[in-house]
């Protein structure tokens, strides 16, 4: 299943949010004419997560300068995300983060995203049943202001992301929101991009000659 293009998935679901405060029914929908950063990690009180969910708290300043919100998401309960968020860095903690982190405890979120790691089969009596590791892979979402999504990624659970790169994107999508041109490869912000034609492409060709 591919989410590009289409609405994100609606969700009303429990969250740590400010690094403490646990509400009820978190939802994107409250951040309608924002960007959204939505990333899922597999499971708190391990090891690659900390390092991603720290990383993106560290440049949080820079993407609320880009009018974008990040949130994150695992199949943890909201009091897992509560004790973490409140154990120091320094003792394998998460504390200092202060964006939401969401609770998907019976992994709908997670299903619907298409991110849940493992499968449901039927047997021939007709009973459910689950096989593999019923956590979510690393996605990353970049949902756009009307909440539709612009972009997906999914790593397995031992590759972390780039949070540089989740900043580029976001950039790229201002920028062709903005001004219409299309952002080639390995484009970053204030370099030049170029118009969706034959022609544009051509004249950009032209002058990035190797």
């Amino acid at each position: 299943m591919s989410l590009i293009g289409k609405k994100a998935p609606e969700f009303s679901a429990p969250a740590v949010v400010n690094g403490g405060e646990i509400v009820e029914n978190f939802s994107l929908e409250q951040y309608k004419g924002k960007k959204v950063i939505f990333f899922f990690y597999p499971l708190d009180f391990t090891f690659v997560c900390p390092t991603e969910i720290i990383a993106f708290q560290d440049a949080i300043a820079e993407f609320e300068k880009r009018n974008t919100v990040v949130v994150g998401c695992s199949i943890d309960s909201q009091f897992s995300h509560w004790a973490w968020l409140n154990t120091p860095q320094d003792k394998g903690g998460i504390q200092g983060v202060k964006y939401p982190l969401v609770a998907d405890l019976d992994k709908t979120i997670s299903m619907n995203f298409d991110v849940l790691g493992g499968e449901y089969f039927i047997d021939e009596d007709g009973k459910w049943s689950f096989e593999g590791g019923a956590v979510a892979y690393r996605g990353l979402f970049l949902i756009d202001e009307e909440g539709v999504v612009q972009h997906a990624l999914v790593n397995n659970l031992g590759l972390g992301r780039n949070v540089k790169e989740a900043l580029r994107l976001v950039d790229a999508l201002t920028h062709l929101q903005k001004y219409g041109e299309v952002c080639p490869a390995n484009w970053e912000e204030g370099e030049e991009a170029l118009k969706p034609t034959f022609e544009g492409v051509a004249e950009y060709l032209g002058k990035h000659k190797h």
